[in-house]
C-alpha cells in the first residue's frame, strides 16, 4: 500500500480499515521493501557489464535473460561446423538425451556414437551434441571473464585460456564430417554401379522380349529379372525418373507382347494392383500426419516403392496414378505452405527484432545522470530484451547480424552504466547512515501508544526512506530487516487495539456468502458472460471481510468464477475433447499415454510464460513506424496461446482420467 492510502485514526473508523490496520500495514511495509530492495537489486542483462545498483562490489554480478540457447545455437552454425551435403543421404534416428550432461561428458558420448554407431545416422545427435556443447562452452567463457573482471581486469582485455575440451570436440567433428563425406563419396560410386546394373537388366529384358524361349522359361527369366532389379540398390536422383521408365516400359511390352498363359499374367498384375492400392492408401493416411516435414520424406519412399512395382492391367493405370498422385500433390502442398509460412513469419521477426535494436541503441546511447533515470532505463532495456526472447529466428542470412547488433547495444548499454556507479560509492556510504538514522527514529516510536501521531511519523519516515538512494549491498537487507522490525511491532499492536471493530467486516462476510449461493443456483449458458460480469461487480462492491476469512472466501468466489466461465467454455471444446479422446484410444500402453501427458504438461508452462511476456511488453511496439501490424500480429499470438492453453490443461484431465 503507497503512503496516500494510510488514513487518520478516524477516517479508519469511518471506512472499516481499523480492524485490518496491522496486516494492511505490514503489507505497505513489504510493498515498500519491495519497491526499495529492486533500487538495490541486479538488473537483468547480458554480460558481466552489469551492475547491482547501490555497490561497486557487485558490478560483474546480477541476474540474466538467458539467451544461452540461442548464442550456443549461433556458435553451432559458425561455417567451420557446416556439414555440406544433401539430407537424403542420412538415416531416420532420434535424438540422445542430453540433459543434465556436462562438456566432458558430451564428449564421451560424441566419441562412443562415433565408435559404435552407422556413420550415416549420427546426424541429428551430432547437430543436438554441438549446440549443447557450446551452450555449456559459452556460460563457462562467461564464467572465467566474470572471474576476470571481479579481479579488476576490464571485460575489453579479456582473453580466454586454451580450451581443450573444444579443441577436442572440433578434432572430433572433423572426423565425423571426413568420414561423413567418405560415406557420401563411397554411396555415390554406388549409385553409379546400380545404374549400371539396371541399365543391364533393362537390356536383358530387351533381349528376353525378343527371343523365342518357351513359357515357362521365357516367365522365369522375367521373375529374375524382376527380383535382380528390386533387389539393385538406389541410382543417381537425376537418373532415377528416365531409368524407372525406361524399365517400365519394357515391363509392359513383356506383359502385352509375350504370348504367356493369361493366368500367370493376370496373377501378377493383381499382386501389382494390390500392392498400389496400398501404397495409395498409405499416401492418404500421411496427410494427417502431425509433422508435415516427416510426412514429405516418407512421401519420397512411397513414390521409391510406386516405381519399383510392377504394372496394373490398363483399366487400373489411370485411375490408381491419379488417386496417389492427388495424395501427393496435398502432402507437396501442406510441405510447401509450411516452409513459406515460416519464412513469413521468419521475415516478421526480423523486422520486430530490427525495432527492438533500435529501442536498445537509443537506451544505450541515453545520457543518463542519476540512479532513478538509470534504473528505468534499466528496466527497460531488461523488458526489451525479455520481448527478445519471445520472438524466434529471424531468417539465416539475417539472424547472426541483428543478433549481433542486439548484443553489442545491450552490452555497451551495461558498460556505460557499470562505469557510472563506480563513481558514487561514496553517495551510497551517506545513503547508509542516513537509513540507520531513520532506523532510529522508527525503533524510537515502535511502542507508542498514540496511534495517530505515530502512525503519520512513521508514514512520513517510510517516505524518506523511498526518497534515499541505494546502499551497498552486504549492508542493506540488514538495515531494511531493522527499519522493518521496527515499523511491524508498531502496526501489529496498533492491529490489535483495533481488532475490537469486526462487526462490519462479519457483515461483509454474510453479503458475499449470500452471494456465493446466488451464483450456485445461477443458469450461466443462459445468463451468459453478462451474468458473469454482473456477479463481479457485485462481489466487488462489497466491502472488507474479517482478515481470517478473507482467503478462504475468496477461494470460494474463484471456484465459482472458475466453474462458471467453465460452463461457457465445455461445448466449444466438447466435440475437439471427443477426437483427442478417440486418439487416446491408440496410445494406451508402453508409457504413451505419461509421455503424451508430460509434452501437454511442458507446453502449457512454455505458454503461460509466452503470455505474460507478450502482454507484458506489447506495449514497446506502440511508437513503431510498422506498429499497427506488428501489435496486431502479437495480439494474434497471445490469443493463440491462450487457446492452446486451455486446450492442453483439458487434454491433460481426460489423460488422468483415463489413467
Amino acid at each position: 500500500m503507497s503512503t496516500e492510502k494510510m488514513t487518520t485514526d478516524a477516517q479508519m473508523e469511518q471506512t472499516g480499515d481499523a480492524g485490518n490496520m496491522g496486516n494492511t500495514q505490514n503489507k505497505t511495509m513489504e510493498t515498500d521493501r519491495l519497491e526499495t530492495a529492486s533500487a538495490d537489486a541486479p538488473n537483468v542483462a547480458f554480460g558481466n557489464a552489469d551492475i547491482a545498483d547501490g555497490t561497486e562490489e557487485e558490478v560483474a554480478g546480477g541476474e540474466q535473460v538467458d539467451f544461452s540457447d540461442e548464442e550456443a545455437q549461433l556458435a553451432a552454425d559458425a561455417p567451420e561446423f557446416n556439414l555440406e551435403g544433401d539430407e537424403e543421404h542420412e538415416e531416420d534416428g532420434s535424438e540422445v538425451n542430453l540433459s543434465g550432461m556436462g562438456r566432458q561428458q558430451l564428449l564421451d558420448l560424441f566419441a562412443k556414437l562415433l565408435a559404435e554407431k552407422p556413420i550415416q545416422s549420427l546426424r541429428k545427435d551430432v547437430e543436438a551434441i554441438k549446440v549443447a556443447f557450446y551452450k555449456q562452452h559459452r556460460a563457462e567463457m562467461e564464467m572465467q571473464k566474470k572471474a576476470f573482471i571481479e579481479s579488476g581486469g576490464t571485460a575489453e582485455d579479456f582473453v580466454s585460456a586454451d580450451d581443450t575440451a573444444e579443441q577436442r570436440f572440433k578434432d572430433m567433428f572433423a572426423e565425423y564430417r571426413k568420414r561423413r563425406d567418405e560415406y557420401i563419396s563411397t554411396l555415390e560410386r554406388s549409385k553409379q554401379d546400380n545404374l549400371k546394373l539396371k541399365l543391364q537388366i533393362i537390356e536383358e529384358l530387351k533381349a528376353l522380349i525378343e527371343g523365342g524361349e518357351t513359357l515357362d522359361v521365357t516367365f522365369n527369366q522375367f521373375r529374375e529379372l524382376q527380383q535382380r532389379w528390386r533387389d539393385a540398390g538406389p541410382v543417381p536422383q537425376e537418373n532415377v525418373k528416365d531409368i524407372w521408365e525406361t524399365y517400365n516400359h519394357y515391363v509392359e511390352v513383356f506383359y502385352n507382347y509375350i504370348k504367356i498363359n493369361n493366368e500367370l499374367r493376370d496373377l501378377d498384375l493383381k499382386r501389382n494392383y494390390e500392392a498400389k492400392i496400398a501404397l495409395c492408401e498409405e499416401a492418404e493416411a500421411l496427410i494427417l500426419e502431425p509433422s508435415i516435414v516427416a510426412a514429405f520424406h516418407k512421401l519420397q519412399k512411397l513414390h521409391d516403392q510406386w516405381r519399383e512395382t510392377g504394372p496394373v492391367a490398363r483399366e487400373y493405370k489411370e485411375i490408381l496414378w491419379e488417386r496417389f498422385k492427388e495424395a501427393s500433390s496435398r502432402i507437396n502442398k501442406q510441405h510447401q505452405n509450411h516452409f513459406e509460412s515460416i519464412k513469413e513469419e521468419q521475415k516478421r521477426n526480423l523486422e520486430m527484432k530490427e525495432e527492438l535494436c533500435v529501442k536498445a541503441e537509443e537506451l544505450a546511447d541515453g545520457m543518463w545522470s542519476t540512479r532513478k533515470e538509470w534504473n528505468k532505463a534499466s528496466d527497460g532495456i531488461i523488458e526489451i530484451q525479455k520481448v527478445w526472447k519471445t520472438i524466434g529466428f529471424a531468417p539465416k542470412k539475417d539472424n547472426t547480424k541483428v543478433y549481433e547488433r542486439f548484443r553489442n547495444a545491450c552490452d555497451k548499454f551495461f558498460e556505460n552504466k557499470r562505469v557510472f556507479y563506480q563513481n558514487i560509492k561514496s553517495e551510497m556510504e551517506q545513503n547508509l547512515l542516513l537509513k540507520n538514522e531513520i532506523c532510529e527514529a522508527a525503533e524510537a516510536i515502535m511502542d507508542s501508544e498514540e496511534w495517530k501521531k505515530a502512525t503519520d511519523e512513521l508514514i512520513a519516515l517510510q517516505k524518506r526512506w523511498k526518497e534515499i538512494g541505494p546502499v551497498s549491498r552486504r549492508y542493506s537487507d540488514a538495515v531494511w530487516k531493522r527499519f522493518r522490525a521496527a515499523c511491524d511491532r508498531f502496526f501489529e499492536r496498533k492491529s490489535q487495539h483495533f481488532s475490537s471493530q469486526d462487526n462490519e467486516y462479519d457483515e461483509n462476510l454474510a453479503k458475499k456468502r449470500a452471494l456465493l449461493a446466488e451464483i450456485s443456483e445461477a443458469d450461466i449458458q443462459t445468463g451468459g458472460f453478462d451474468m458473469i460480469k454482473d456477479f463481479q461487480r457485485r462481489w466487488s462492491e462489497i466491502g472488507f471481510v474479517p482478515i481470517k476469512q478473507k482467503d478462504a472466501i475468496q477461494k470460494e468466489y474463484k471456484e465459482a468464477m472458475d466453474k462458471a466461465f467453465s460452463i461457457l467454455r465445455a461445448s466449444g471444446q466438447a466435440n475437439q475433447m471427443n477426437r483427442f479422446k478417440s486418439k487416446l484410444e491408440g496410445m494406451k500402453g508402453e508409457g504413451r499415454l505419461k509421455g503424451e501427458r508430460d509434452r501437454l504438461y511442458n507446453k502449457v508452462k512454455q505458454l503461460e510464460s509466452e503470455i505474460a511476456l507478450l502482454e507484458n511488453n506489447i506495449g514497446f511496439f506502440a511508437n513503431s513506424k510498422n506498429a499497427e501490424s506488428m501489435i496486431a500480429d502479437v495480439r494474434r499470438k497471445i490469443e493463440k496461446a491462450k487457446q492452446e492453453r486451455e486446450t492442453a490443461i483439458e487434454k491433460i484431465k481426460i489423460i488422468d482420467s483415463q489413467e
